[in-house]
């Protein structure tokens, strides 16, 4: 796990831009990432800087020092990530006659990129980000892991073109435009992050996940897909459930297998919750592997998770280290929005932060369960969009959009009537977005979890979960490993049938199928709690006078963009409509914008809020009511 970056001067440039020394000062920005070692490759003729900080994980020695050259002499790399089956695809290369020089597994990949180019990436399982020069051509390849696990940021003016592996390193790149827009910060605060591939900055932009891109000498570059998760199982399946959790707990014991390779210490994150206990115990008990497991939890918070993850791990027997905190949670999120390089409002990334500066204590590499509900369909929100869809079908009520039902409040943190009442309207271009992404579910024959699912995992994961994770971790320089987002996992869960993932009002059916092969149903069927913030420090009494402390009184930055009235004409309104996520959103941006370089760029264009037919809407809330009476009498009777 590494930090990565550089820069490549387009022709005509001035000599006395000193590419080596720009590569190495942003590489050192993102030192967190990566304490070990640090690296950089400057061309002959000074054009193009690759530069690298090292969390050696793998091959501890000088031998997987990076930048690294390969066997051609003509290549150069700088990666982020893990190749799991680097060993699988190093015996295969040896078996054709190649002596590798190190353990690692990026001479591995810098070998096969060698041989197969881009199509070398259908070959990898692994979480990835890097950036590969062909010295003889002058192209260079930027890629990206298949769920967007490890960041990449790119930016391109008149000056050059660079990269790294967070954005607060672009700063040091000649030229940067730095500003941020309006219709940005609207972006951001609808969806609490800045969705692939824009950013924050309008200089800026993100490669997606699952994409590459391929710059060519001329200066001239495209992106493109890699890999797409496309689920498109039947609505119900022609095997047994026991058969469905036989394959997909195979798949699963050699995914964790791979992921338990480290020269150095590792443990595993453990809530309490299906997808991180299913880990562990595979770990534990099919594995054999000591298992050291970690959790945080909240004093004077009866819900705290750590209570269920010392349960479970009592019936793995692991070696179990939990904290009990009393944390400030204003005052963390300050420090968290000074240490994002990009704003991002999950309400997780406070207790992943806390979490991985345990963690990181005791061990350097650490497993999670992420991805399960996104893969196997475990969100309520999955849940409820499929009641009432269902509910409007048997009904055979006219109007009923899941579309409108999903990219609402369900989902956004900020939906147009939100962005109306703060802002005074939503952009054009945000209106047209969420129309296009409503009309997506509407019009997709398959069925809905499967349509859910994609959408998830094209913007949600990896726009707010992942980057959570990444940026948290990477902060107390923890590598953070997600077996159940392996490439064979994704793909058998691509053929999942609808019911194999929601049936009976629950969700990941396969997936807790097999954790019961470990756990109690006791354990596996305990309704799913968010990684979030106990109340006392996520209710109304600490964060509004905390929102109206930070951004009605004294200089406040976003008011560059929202006037201050607006502002305080908002907070008056959470006081009858509190919701801890839209003000958390809105300290988080205001935190962020006070620590990070930016200028103001364009106004917050907005246009009258629009939304699905008034129709529509009403079908909407006559299903929800409908559905939300079906289950309360299902629950009783």
């Amino acid at each position: 796990m590494c930090g990565i970056a550089g820069i490549i001067l387009k022709r005509g440039q001035p000599g006395a831009i000193d590419t080596g020394a720009i590569a190495r000062r942003m590489a050192d920005l993102m030192a967190h990432r990566g304490p070990d070692d640090a690296g950089v490759w400057v061309s002959p003729d000074g054009r193009v800087a690759l530069s690298h900080r090292r969390l050696a994980i793998i091959d501890l020695s000088a031998a997987g020092h990076q930048p690294m050259t390969g066997r051609s002499g003509r290549t150069h790399i700088v990666f982020n990530g893990e190749i799991y089956n680097f060993r699988d695809l190093r015996a295969r290369f040896e078996a054709e006659g190649v002596a590798f020089r190190s353990d690692s597994d990026t001479e591995v990949l810098l070998e096969a990129l060698e041989r197969d180019g881009a199509a070398a990436l259908n070959s990898l399982d692994a979480m990835f980000a890097f950036a590969w020069y062909d010295e003889a051509s002058g192209r260079l390849m930027l890629a990206r892991d298949i769920f967007g696990e490890k960041p990449l940021y790119y930016t391109d003016n008149d000056t050059c073109f660079a990269f790294a592996s967070e954005l607060s390193a672009l700063a040091e790149v000649p030229g940067f435009d730095d500003r941020v827009d309006g219709d940005t910060i609207a972006r951001f605060l609808a969806y609490q992050y800045v969705p692939a591939p824009e950013t924050i900055y309008r200089g800026a932009r993100k490669l997606p996940p699952a994409h590459l891109l391929m710059r060519e000498a001329d200066g001239t570059f495209a992106t493109r897909a890699h890999y797409r998760f496309v689920p498109d199982g039947p609505a119900e399946p022609a095997r047994s459930l026991s058969e469905a959790a036989d394959e997909l707990e195979a798949i699963l014991v050699g995914t964790v297998r791979q992921r338990l390779i480290s020269d150095v210490p590792l443990g595993a994150f453990l809530s309490g919750g299906v997808d991180s206990s299913l880990v562990v115990a595979l770990a534990a008990r099919v594995l054999g592997q000591p298992v050291k497991t970690f959790t945080i939890g909240f004093a004077g918070f009866a819900e705290s998770e750590h209570k269920d993850a010392a349960e479970v791990a009592g019936l793995l027997g692991t070696d179990h280290r939990e904290q009990v905190l009393s944390p400030d949670s204003v005052g963390l999120c300050e420090q968290i929005g000074r240490v994002l390089d990009e704003p991002n409002a999950d309400s997780s990334c406070l207790p992943t932060f806390l979490l991985s500066r345990f963690t990181r204590e005791a061990v350097t590499v650490a497993l999670s369960g992420d991805g399960g509900d996104e893969l196997f369909g475990g969100y309520g929100r999955y849940m409820a969009t499929v009641d009432e869809a269902t509910e409007a079908a048997r009904l055979r009520l006219p109007g009923f959009s899941p579309g409108a039902a999903y990219w609402s409040a369900r989902l956004l943190v900020f939906p147009e009537s939100e962005l109306q009442a703060l802002a005074g309207g939503v952009p054009a271009a945000l209106v047209d977005e969420f129309a296009t992404a409503r009309a997506a579910l509407d019009g997709d024959p398959r069925p809905l979890v499967h349509r859910l699912r994609e959408a998830d995992v094209r913007m949600y994961m990896p726009g707010a979960v992942l980057a959570k994770v990444d940026r948290m971790s990477m902060q107390s320089s923890l590598e953070v490993r997600a077996p159940l987002l392996g490439r064979e996992v994704a793909d058998f869960a691509s053929r999942l049938a609808a019911s194999e993932c929601v049936r009976g009002g629950a969700g990941k059916h396969v997936l807790k199928e097999v954790a019961r092969r470990y756990l109690p149903s006791a354990i596996i069927d305990r309704p799913k709690r968010g990684f979030g913030l106990p109340m006392g420090l996520w209710g109304a009494e600490a964060l509004l006078p905390a929102a109206r402390a930070l951004l009605l009184s004294g200089p406040t930055c976003l008011a560059a963009w929202i006037p201050r009235d607006r502002l305080a004409r908002y907070l008056d309104r959470m006081t009858r409509d509190f919701s801890a996520y839209r003000v958390w959103a809105l300290l988080v941006l205001e935190f962020w914008l006070r620590t990070h370089r930016h200028s103001v760029g364009a106004p917050l264009a907005t246009t009258a809020a629009l939304s699905a037919p008034v129709a529509g809407r009403a079908a909407n809330r006559l299903v929800r009511l409908l559905a939300r009476g079906r289950r309360m009498v299902a629950r009783f009777t």
